[in-house]
């Protein structure tokens, strides 16, 4: 990786401002100083400083996202805000990019990150990663709707969905419940309950697997997460 790249990376400034602490011999490299930003270094292995302080380096960075409705998952869009416009300009120097989908109007738990092999790993349909939402439902959803959810639903296209776990808390007029499912179709939970002619009119992811939205996040905030949180996505498998 060339000197300024890392550098710039890691938040030391733009491109012209990391030439100037080039220039001003501020960057060492294994306490050689480093003036031609088109040296090629190994950020893993060697010692690099910065007006003496060591640069750590971080090739990949994790954040959960409470996505607020009004934004759509995207990492750019030219008439519409992003998911990735609610980061810091810091946070955003490693490009990452929202995993999997939350419709615009949905709200929840959001996984951003750079690592593209998590990111295949989450969405892989052979994981069977369930991911669970919160909703509120115009219609009354009745056991008979948690027995049909357990078969699979057919879809507007035909498409049979896999099986799906719903949980009712509250029946009535306005329902509330909670959904697993373990695929990410286009707008498929919608589409479920309007298989069983229901309407959904407000929807929250609060987990991936056993990965929980943080509640001391409010709308709109983010955090990175810590190790535990890390090599529990890396290693998660869908429950026997």
């Amino acid at each position: 990786m060339r000197i300024d790249k890392l550098l710039s990376n890691e938040g030391y400034g733009s491109r012209k401002e990391v030439k100037q602490l080039l220039k001003q011999g501020a960057v060492q490299n294994n306490n050689c100083v480093i003036k031609d930003g088109k040296t090629h270094i190994d950020p893993v292995t060697d010692h690099i400083t910065v007006f003496g302080e060591q640069v750590f380096y971080k090739p990949f960075v994790y954040f959960m996202l409470h996505k607020p409705a009004g934004l759509i998952t995207a990492t750019e869009d030219s008439r519409e805000e992003t998911v990735i416009d609610l980061l810091e300009p810091l946070d955003q120097l490693r490009e990452p990019f929202p995993v999997g989908r939350l419709d615009k109007d949905t709200e929840g738990l959001l996984l951003i990150t750079n690592d593209g092999k998590l990111a295949h790993q989450l969405l892989s349909p052979k994981k069977n990663v369930g991911k669970t939402y919160y909703a509120k439902i115009e219609g009354k959803v009745t056991e008979e709707d948690v027995r049909t959810f357990t078969q699979g639903i057919r879809l507007d296209d035909g498409y049979v969905t896999k099986p799906a776990r719903l949980e009712v808390v509250v029946s009535d007029i306005e329902s509330e419940i909670y959904v697993t499912i373990t695929e990410g179709k286009y707008h498929q939970i919608k589409r479920m309950f309007a298989a069983v002619n229901k309407y959904v009119v407000y929807l929250k992811r609060i987990a991936i697997g056993d990965w929980h939205l943080d509640d001391q996040l409010e709308k709109g905030e983010y955090r990175e997460l810590d190790e535990e949180e890390i090599m529990y996505l890396k290693n998660i498998e869908a429950k026997k």
